[in-house]
This record gives structure tokens, sequence and C-alpha cells, in this order.
């Protein structure tokens, strides 16, 4: 019986001045560049129907570690608190670009996979990018993972779940880098922790690494243009976050430029 053969087989006006001084974005000293306001992704032949199904099957993809965030290098990743269980990811286009978009990622455990539950949105940050030594009126953003315990604005608190201060001093006015209006930018903010102190208003002034390393780093309303170190998103936006960062979470923020947070 003969065998067959098988065949062969891819800054500012003065009112916006003390506006800045009193709530700060981004700097508690004017900027060297003020602008007239401020702040701030087939083989031939015979096979057995097992075999054309594996081929035909795509492969798997791999299934990433719990400890992973798209986007996120071991080095970023180094730095997320093991108690943090809500990161919002903030990724910048390049290092000095003023571009960037968000997502917020949260994951029920230490054991458990992250999974977005915000997002992605557009965002802003400061007009000349991003730094890994933000100094005040540098007017970049400082790369980096800080925690998220505070929250306010000059509007009504819309059902934030971190202690949000109401408060008329939340209130600007005057126009940004690209002359867009700025009011209402700080109709709604959540403090990041850099160089301030947990637990209190976002309008406090304390800072623990001295004046000259900036603070009032804020999340806020966009006002469609760069800010003074800031991150801005769009209104409807902010609401949601802040009914979603939940202090019992301990929500963290990680920023910084793309290149920068693969590392």
């Amino acid at each position: 019986m003969s065998v067959p053969r098988r065949p062969p087989a891819l800054l500012a006006a003065p009112l916006l001045v003390l506006a800045l001084l009193l709530a700060g974005c981004a700097s508690d000293a004017p900027p060297a560049k003020a602008p007239v306001g401020a702040p701030g992704q087939g083989a031939a032949g015979p096979e057995s129907d097992a075999a054309s199904v594996r081929r035909a099957s795509p492969s798997p993809e791999p299934t990433p570690s719990p400890a992973e965030i798209p986007g996120l290098g071991p080095e970023t990743l180094a730095q997320v608190p093991a108690e943090a269980r809500q990161v919002f990811v903030v990724t910048g286009e390049e290092a000095d670009s003023h571009q960037a978009g968000a997502v917020l990622y949260s994951r029920e455990g230490p054991a458990k996979s992250w999974q977005p539950v915000l997002g992605p949105w557009p965002a802003h940050n400061g007009m000349e990018g991003w730094t890994d030594h933000h100094v005040a009126g540098d007017l970049r953003s400082p790369t980096g993972v800080w925690a998220l315990t505070d929250a306010g604005g000059r509007l009504p608190d819309p059902g934030a779940l971190l202690p949000y201060d109401e408060h008329p001093r939340f209130a600007l006015d005057g126009e940004g880098f690209f002359g867009e209006p700025l009011e209402g930018s700080f109709d709604y903010v959540v403090a990041i922790n850099y160089n301030r102190t947990a637990g209190v208003s976002p309008l406090d002034r304390t800072r623990p690494l001295g004046l000259e390393r900036g603070g009032g780093i804020w999340i806020h309303v966009d006002h469609g243009g760069p800010t003074q170190g800031c991150v801005s998103i769009p209104e409807e936006h902010m609401e949601e976050l802040l009914r979603t960062l939940d202090p019992a979470m301990n929500p963290v923020i990680v920023m910084g430029d793309a290149a920068t947070l693969r590392r």
C-alpha cells in the first residue's frame, strides 16, 4: 500500500495673582514666564481536526500580573503603596508636552488584577511638560506617585467620598496661556499630596519641602489649555472622579510623561 506524499507546506493680573496666592495651582511663586492668567492608544495538506482547531485558534494573550497596570514599568509600580486599591494614572504624551490622558484603575485586593473603571479622558498638565524635580514657577508638572486625600471647590459638594471643602476662595478669573478663560477652573479640585500636608483643605499653604519646591498641585476642571503644573480634566469627569475616589481604597495618582512612567 503506497503512502500519499504530503505537499510542502505583524501669570497674571493682580486679581488673579491674589487668587493664586490664596489657592495656588502649580506654584507658590510667580512663574518665570507668566501668562495673562495661571493654572494651571495556509499550510496545504491533510491534517487532523484537532490540529486544524489549534492552527485556527489565535494564541491566548498572556495574563497580566495582578501588580501590572498598562503603561507603568517596574520602577513606577514599585512606588505604588501596597494598600492602594485605586490608581489614577495621568500619562503625558511627551516630556515637554502639556497634553495628557487619564484613566482610573481599581482592584479589590492585592491578589486581584487592576481594572479600568473611569476613562480614558483627555487631560492637560504643565505648560512646559514634566519634571522629576519641580520648583516654584517652572511651569512643569511633577512626576511621581502621591496620595489623594482631600478635595474641595467653589461649587457645592457633588457627592465626593473624600473630605470636601466648599469655599469662595476657590473662585478664579483671568485668562490662561492661550487666552482661554480660567473662570470655573477651581469649581472642583482634588489635592495631589505633593509638598502638602494630608488631611486638610486643598487651600492649606503648608509646604513641608519649602516654598521653593512649589505647591498647590491639584486635579481640577480643565479650561482648555495647559496649567502651571496641575492636572486638569473636563468638568463632568471631575464630578465622576470625586464620586468615585474612595478614602477607604487609599487612592493615589501616578503622573508623568509616558517614557518616564514605563521605567
